[in-house]
């Protein structure tokens, strides 16, 4: 269901629809979102420590209430910049989900913990570069399609630089995001690459010890059987 929400929002921000005028994508989201909201309240009563759960939680239940149906129904108003924000609300569950099974497909909790990482790298800079679009195409002059937007996403998470630049508010604020996201996650790579080559260090050293050890023992085992038969 959060898949299908993603390849809404992508398909309408190619498109340039307005997501409060598209009436398919409200309905999807609402009725997500519902079923969301029921997921939730049933994992509640099956819960024993249900005020555990209610901790734990809390941000999930606030992210999977349809704002946007509210917001439409009662026609409150608005910034453009700010309903493209509610708009993705719902993909915070999304990206929880995604880091869940990546966490399972792992086989230890640094490589989880990895997985997690690289998973909210790319969902960041996705749904950056589909915000700046939309922000930025009709005044940049460097925004010409949404490809450009994604190679400015990435140029801008690797603090290399790129030559376009944001003009808008919300395009200066993502900026800024993605700079520091990248100053955070990128020295997640070079400590999980260093974790996986002393493991492995470790692991060809702990085979060769078995190996180096194997044939002293079989040595010893027939000079103790002669010593007994003599």
């Amino acid at each position: 269901m959060s898949i299908a929400l993603i390849v809404l929002i992508s398909y309408d921000a190619f498109r340039n629809i307005s997501f409060i005028a598209n009436e398919t994508y409200l309905k999807l989201q609402f009725w997500i979102c519902l079923f969301f909201i029921f997921d939730i309240a049933v994992e509640f009563f099956l819960y024993p420590k249900k005020w555990t759960y209610f901790c734990q939680h809390l941000l999930f239940f606030i992210v999977s209430i349809p704002y946007l149906n509210i917001i439409a129904y009662y026609n409150i108003q608005l910034s453009p910049e700010m309903l493209y924000l509610v708009r993705f609300i719902p993909m915070i569950r999304a990206a929880y989900v995604l880091a869940i099974v990546l966490g399972v497909l792992s086989t230890d909790m640094i490589s989880s913990m990895f997985a997690a990482y690289v998973g909210l790298l790319i969902t960041t800079v996705y749904f950056a570069s589909l915000m700046f679009f939309i922000e930025e195409h009709y005044v940049n002059p460097g925004v010409t399609t949404f490809w450009s937007s994604l190679w400015w996403a990435f140029m801008d998470v690797t603090t290399v630089g790129c030559n376009i630049n944001a003009i808008t508010p919300t395009g200066k604020v993502l900026a800024v995001i993605l700079a520091a996201e990248g100053l955070i996650l990128f020295p997640v790579f070079t400590v999980y690459i260093t974790n996986a080559m002393t493991r492995k260090g470790t692991d060809n050293t702990t085979q060769g010890n078995n190996t180096t050890s194997k044939p002293a023992t079989a040595t010893a085992a027939p000079a103790a059987a002669s010593t007994a038969s003599n």
